[in-house]
């Protein structure tokens, strides 16, 4: 998106939340950083006089993207989503089906069982509940505090991965389960193949629910709203 954006000359700005450490460069002047709710959001997209906003954060950032339909409603601001299509179970698959965090928790067994955890660092807390599983973690950055996970290994990567990749480390770690959040897109897919190839269950986490909005799965049809849709 950011690049389509910068080779069509649009002015544009590229906002990161922040989270990780070293965020990939766009071609794009970047922000990085939290708005402050809606108000705060509203404020920005005023002063900074925005005419479109286009909603590409990751499916499970919902907090963020409820605050963007807010704002954009209460600034006038014509909103689309950019959003990648959810997985869908292919034959072989083993899935299941979660609504949020805390009951893929509770789907894992009780017997101690080695567990990829493929959701990202923010709510691997949740998971301290079930101590007794050796956890695999694939982070983007080094941990700065100690994680409550008595049992865990960590590897530091940034995809996009491949088939071959995760099935390897599946193997070298002894997975057992996956845990998964469903993000879709390409660059995290290799895990289901990977999975699927070694009969292994995923823990499928649902996408939360957002507010109805534009909503579009192609570049390029992001690109044809943003030039015939007035501010």
């Amino acid at each position: 998106m950011a690049k389509a954006l910068a080779e069509a000359g649009e002015d544009a700005v590229f906002s990161y939340a922040g989270r990780t450490a070293h965020p990939i460069a766009q071609p794009l002047p970047m922000r990085v950083g939290g708005f402050g709710g809606v108000d705060g959001l509203v404020t920005y997209l005023r002063d900074a006089a925005i005419s479109h906003v286009v909603d590409a954060t990751h499916p499970f950032a919902a907090q963020m993207s409820r605050n963007t339909v807010a704002a954009c409603a209460e600034a006038g601001v014509p909103l689309c989503a950019f959003e990648r299509p959810a997985w869908q179970v292919s034959v072989g698959d083993i899935w299941i089906h979660v609504s949020d965090i805390g009951a893929a928790v509770q789907a894992l067994p009780d017997a101690p069982s080695r567990v990829f955890l493929a959701i990202g660092k923010q709510h691997i807390s949740a998971f301290a509940a079930k101590p007794q599983h050796h956890y695999l973690l694939r982070l983007v950055d080094t941990p700065e505090a100690e994680l409550p996970l008595p049992h865990c290994s960590i590897e530091i990567a940034r995809g996009p991965f491949d088939e071959t990749g995760d099935l390897a480390l599946m193997q070298r770690y002894g997975i057992t389960h996956v845990v998964s959040k469903n993000a879709g897109g390409h660059g995290a897919s290799a895990k289901l193949a990977a999975a699927r190839a070694l009969t292994l269950p995923i823990i499928m986490i649902d996408r939360p629910q957002v507010p109805p909005r534009m909503a579009f799965g192609d570049l390029a049809e992001v690109m044809a709203w943003l030039s015939h849709t007035p501010a």
